[in-house]
């Protein structure tokens, strides 16, 4: 298959080209590369894909490490470059992963999340209507179950509460997507990623923050004094549930009374065992070999009091059942960022 993938520099987007490439895939990825976190992990996770930096704006780089793998620098609100992009490459399949991440950041910063998460996707809906891919997968985000005190967050919960503006971009992706599909008949499935952590993670994320701080000895801020929970979900999980969907069609809904939808689906990606948060503390503790000096917080705005991913859709039509357990995830996470491999150790 040919395969466009954005936020390619990214965490769950340089892993996902790497493994698509190593199937076989012909895979461009596309990032703009942009400063919300250290830049340095992003060239380093593009150099173990087989890039090498510098990176010149709209130039297409081949891979050194795999054959049909390719690179380019571009911003999804560029709309005549990606419409460009699409003219050349033809794709059969669209996976978006280039989104303003952070939760908290959105509520200090609100501007940028409508550029890259409302701008950007509605420029990659066109350009999937106008060059007739068959499939886009995106990303969602298990935030646009919101406050919903019921659990686990199945996919047919309400989702019309979000408390933070990341959560609304999210949702509104959802919608947009399933208009798209409606209206112009290609097929599209949002991933909802359940607290995503492993090699390469995002270093604003809290098991890269507490791995580095109780490293350094230095406070780790818990937030609404550490009575939260999360479901965590190993990296290499998170994959093969992606590249079960990419191998998959949605099929077109029956909505009521013999009326077909479009062919859109959304799936829940998560462990579906939700930790403790001073669990997971006390085992990166145990991992690193150091106690953590932590500093009680309250509840932080935009933030919820746990996250539990209903699994059941994904393993029922899919297959799919996450394997990597906590302890296995940790070790395998502190080994990496112990490693030369980490630039920002």
């Amino acid at each position: 298959m040919k395969i466009l993938v954005t936020g390619a520099a990214g965490f769950i987007g340089s892993t996902l080209i790497r493994k698509l490439a190593e199937r076989g895939d012909e895979v461009m990825g596309i990032d703009n590369i942009n400063d919300y976190y250290d830049v340095e992990l992003k060239y380093a996770r593009l150099k173990e894909c087989g890039f090498n930096q510098p990176f010149t704006d709209l130039e297409s780089y081949a891979s050194s490490r795999y054959p049909l793998l390719h690179f380019t620098k571009v911003d999804l609100c560029d709309e005549e470059n990606i419409d460009r992009i699409f003219e050349v490459g033809q794709f059969d399949k669209v996976v978006n992963l280039a989104a303003q991440a952070g939760v908290r950041y959105s509520i200090t910063h609100p501007r940028s999340y409508i550029g890259s998460n409302l701008n950007g996707f509605y420029n990659l809906l066109e350009a999937c209507r106008n060059y007739h891919v068959k499939h886009l997968i995106f990303a969602s985000s298990s935030s646009v179950y919101g406050l919903n005190t019921k659990v686990p967050f199945s996919e047919e919960d309400l989702t019309d509460a979000p408390v933070s503006l990341y959560a609304a971009t999210k949702k509104s992706n959802e919608l947009m997507a399933h208009s798209y599909a409606q209206l112009y008949g290609f097929a599209a499935t949002g991933l909802r990623f359940f607290t995503v952590y492993g090699p390469w993670g995002r270093p604003d994320m809290a098991p890269f923050k507490f791995t580095r701080k109780i490293s350094a000895g230095e406070t780790i801020d818990v937030y609404n004094n550490g009575d939260m929970n999360r479901d965590f979900t190993y990296i290499d999980d998170i994959i093969e549930g992606t590249l079960k969907v990419i191998d998959s069609m949605p099929k077109r809904q029956l909505v009521k009374d013999g009326v077909e939808g479009p062919a859109f689906r959304v799936y829940n990606i998560g462990c579906g065992h939700p930790e403790k948060l001073m669990d997971f503390i006390s085992e990166l503790e145990n991992t690193i070999g150091k106690p953590a000096k932590i500093h009680f917080m309250p509840m932080q705005p935009g933030d919820v009091y746990t996250t539990y991913a209903d699994t059941t859709r994904l393993e029922t039509e899919m297959g799919y059942k996450a394997k990597v357990g906590l302890r296995e995830g940790i070790q395998k996470f502190v080994e990496w960022y112990q490693s030369d491999k980490n630039p920002l150790k």
